[in-house]
């Protein structure tokens, strides 16, 4: 789908900017009765990008003002236990050609806070980085070390089952999913997944302080509630990756933990670290791999103009078999403005990568980086 039905979406938007300020979810809400309700509204992620030999030439440094993410959402309610959730995603296909694409597409039967059933196109059980999304990560880009399989922006086509007990202290999510389709490979006589096997996923999230009620979370609620979270994942596909002219089974799994504390002069604490471990994966190549990152931030008490600074550092590592190991660290600031709803981000960083054969890379990049929501 191009962009010849960007009048329509534009029309959607301004018929429907007057009920901005009744808006109780993301953007403008249309309340039709008691129980029927539909919501839209939009995300952007916009920014500068300069990196170290990153020019056309090989040698000077690239100067690239990107549009990151440019997002519509539209969510509605037909029933008290039947939603509908509809969110589409600007992308780029390898010719350069701009497109809208399905991001979200999901039903949902949500009966009790224990038993809920999502069925469609959304993320599936997965690592904490994968659930928050760009749009609700602490630091500005998605983490390095993410292998997770998908059809597009951490998404894939599914099930899931989900729930949470004691308003969201321990919530559990499973689901079986497309994973690897079986399309094709260069070789077609070499097809991953002949038999059509379906990835299965599973997370288990344990809340010791203020919980976390929804299918979603956030790596930082900036002091808005004390959060110590650890969370659990697995999933696994059988014959989900070609390896020497043989099928290999994917599993992977990964631990997750967020440590979030408002202190008492109001500033805010923020700690948090995932640990991947990868057997047959893939997205890199039917390759096994581990890796991980950790991330300190700290939001000053007190606000500076309209907003409040969060200095911000995160150290990455993803070592894959008979591949590359690739380190990256980066040191920031976050200018919040109105939480992930407006926010500005100025990030240096440096990767090393180290081949299994050939000399290493080291390339330094500044990035800078507008968020805003409706």
């Amino acid at each position: 789908m191009s962009f010849k039905m960007r009048p329509i979406v534009l029309g959607l938007a301004v018929a429907t900017a007057p009920l901005a300020g009744t808006a109780v979810h993301a953007g403008a809400t249309i309340k039709v009765d008691d129980t029927k309700w539909v919501s839209v509204g939009a995300g952007l992620r916009t920014s500068f990008v300069s990196m170290d030999e990153g020019a056309p030439n090989g040698k000077d440094r690239s100067k690239d003002f990107l549009v990151e993410n440019m997002r519509l959402y539209v969510n509605g309610q037909i029933h008290q236990n039947v939603k509908l959730e509809f969110n589409s995603e600007r992308s780029t296909d390898s010719d350069g050609d701009e497109n809208i694409r399905v991001l979200d597409a999901v039903a949902k039967f949500e009966f009790s806070d224990t038993v809920n059933i999502w069925m469609g196109r959304f993320l599936p059980p997965s690592d904490r980085s994968n659930l928050d999304g760009p749009y609700y990560l602490n630091t500005w880009s998605f983490p390095m070390p993410q292998a997770y399989p998908a059809i597009f922006a951490g998404r894939d086509n599914g099930v899931a089952f989900w729930g949470r007990i004691n308003g969201g202290q321990f919530k559990y999510q499973l689901g079986a999913f497309e994973g690897v389709d079986g399309a094709p490979t260069i070789n077609p006589n070499h097809i991953p997944n002949p038999q059509d096997n379906l990835l299965y996923a599973a997370r288990f999230t344990a809340n010791f302080w203020d919980p976390e009620p929804g299918y979603y979370n956030n790596s930082t609620y900036y002091g808005a509630q004390d959060v110590l979270a650890l969370g659990l994942v697995y999933q696994t596909q059988g014959d989900a990756a070609m390896v020497n002219n043989n099928t290999v089974d994917f599993t992977g799994w990964s631990v997750d933990g967020l440590l979030e504390k408002k202190l008492a002069g109001g500033g805010v604490v923020n700690l948090e670290f995932t640990y991947y471990d990868y057997e047959g994966n893939p997205v890199l190549g039917g390759n096994d791999a581990t890796g991980y990152f950790t991330v300190a931030s700290y939001l000053l008490a007190g606000e500076t103009g309209i907003g409040r600074l969060q200095p911000i550092a995160r150290y990455q590592n993803l070592d894959v078999d008979r591949g590359s190991e690739t380190t990256t660290w980066e040191v920031g600031i976050n200018y919040v403005i109105d939480g992930h709803n407006a926010r500005v981000s100025a990030v240096y960083s440096n990767m090393e990568t180290d081949p299994p054969a050939g000399s290493s890379t080291d390339r330094d990049q500044f990035l800078v980086g507008l968020q805003l929501q409706i």
